[in-house]
């Protein structure tokens, strides 16, 4: 179980850095991308083996994954949904998506309706996962609590 843990999470940081290629990531932060997407991809997979849902894996692995690219892109300087929407990748419920839209056109409602479900609360998990990540305050990762451009200059010393 263990090994299909590591090839699993190896190739969400293959599939994560080849999406960083195509979304025109420089490639000086290809590793960090990759590794974010394979955090929050081993995340998902614990959490399953821990007997969650899909849905709560998928929460829990986009929490992770947000709160791990609010802090890298503190460390390395660069926006932070340069690493979001790389990592979370993996996670993205494509397959879902296109089960959906097969059942629907082959009009077969009740799969349709199942699969559409499914696909919609796994949207919403990813969602809410990256809200309560977004709610952590900046000062955690060592932004400054309010920018310099709002400094009326009592500060500053003028």
């Amino acid at each position: 179980m263990e090994n299909e843990l590591l090839i699993q999470t190896g190739m969400a940081v293959i599939g994560t850095i080849s999406f960083s290629i195509l979304f025109g990531v420089p490639r000086r932060h290809y590793a960090a991308c990759g590794i974010i997407g394979g955090v929050g991809w081993l995340v998902y997979l614990l959490s399953l083996k821990a007997g969650c849902s899909m849905v709560v894996s998928t929460f829990f692995a986009s929490m992770v994954l947000a709160t791990l690219s609010r802090a890298v892109a503190f460390r390395l300087r660069t926006p932070t949904t340069l690493f979001l929407l790389c990592g979370i990748f993996p996670l993205v419920p494509g397959a879902g998506i296109y089960y959906t839209a097969y059942y629907f056109l082959m009009e077969m409602q009740g799969p349709f309706l199942q699969k559409g479900v499914e696909t919609l609360q796994l949207a919403v998990a990813v969602t809410l996962g990256i809200g309560v990540a977004y709610s952590i305050p900046a000062r955690i990762f060592g932004w400054k609590s309010s920018p310099p451009v709002w400094d009326s200059g009592e500060h500053s010393g003028k």
